[in-house]
């Protein structure tokens, strides 16, 4: 594995084959795909930390989704990578539909785990108060916004069969910098929906049956938005899953995207 800083954007490289760009979301870093890795043994991975997350400061000025698509551009041409599989969780699956609608040469696929098309009213308002509040009391407003999103975006199942996916969770937004996660709030908050029915790339969409943020019906209805253009979009629901599912349910994870992907054995 190779560790690049990309105008101090810390991304991971590992593999070789067709590229595949892994987009973690709120709250994430490049270990969300940790445990899918092994169905991506035969690509060449770029696991990206956004501004503001993981190891990755937020920079100067406010995040934008727009900012984040420059930023997975950026990697990609440092990289050389002129053409990605893009695989994206929650908040990264917003930043995914964006780039390949704006820059539809650079992804061949889209593989989205929790997508949503942009947050609604209600949940905007949500984010912002989370925002404020982690920049308002730092680690310790991090630790109450951990505990929080544990209970409410995990399901009942993980939470007791696996709990070493829920301490995961708790963890990856612990470790969060209270500033970046704030600001990567506000971008999200802000984020408007991408015009999906221009995507040309083949797309799947995965969701737990108790993912409150990627309700089952709203990533249905959201597939058939894709159908609009000559792509194809399939919906897949897992069962007894919350918002995190490449954590929750790694081997479900694995399963749908060793399927989707062309294989290169």
């Amino acid at each position: 594995m190779t560790l690049h800083l990309v105008e101090r954007v810390a991304v991971e490289e590992e593999g070789q084959g067709d590229p595949v760009v892994c987009l973690h979301g709120l709250g994430g870093s490049s270990n969300t795909w940790t445990a899918v890795m092994p169905a991506l043994a035969h690509y060449r991975v770029i696991r990206i930390d956004l501004p503001g997350s993981g190891r990755s400061p937020a920079g100067s000025g406010t995040l934008s989704i727009a900012k984040l698509v420059d930023c997975v551009r950026t990697v990609c041409h440092r990289l050389n990578i002129g053409r990605a599989h893009v695989v994206a969780h929650s908040m990264g699956t917003i930043v995914a539909q964006h780039l390949a609608v704006d820059h539809a040469g650079l992804v061949r696929s889209l593989a989205l785990f929790g997508p949503l098309l942009a947050p609604p009213d209600a949940a905007r308002t949500n984010i912002r108060a989370r925002g404020a509040k982690a920049r308002a009391e730092g680690l310790a407003g991090m630790q109450a916004i951990a505990d929080t999103l544990v209970k409410a975006s995990t399901s009942a199942d993980s939470r007791e069969r696996s709990p070493v996916a829920a301490a995961f969770v708790r963890e990856s937004l612990m470790r969060q910098d209270p500033e970046g996660y704030a600001r990567s709030c506000e971008a999200l908050a802000d984020a408007k929906p991408a015009a999906v029915a221009n995507i040309q790339a083949p797309t799947l969409l995965v969701t737990g049956d108790e993912d409150v943020v990627a309700p089952p019906q709203s990533v249905r209805s959201m597939a058939e938005k894709f159908t609009g253009s000559r792509a194809s979009a399939r919906a897949v629901v897992l069962s007894r899953c919350g918002h995190w599912t490449p954590i929750e349910r790694p081997q479900d994870c694995s399963r749908e995207l060793a399927s989707f992907l062309p294989s290169q054995r």
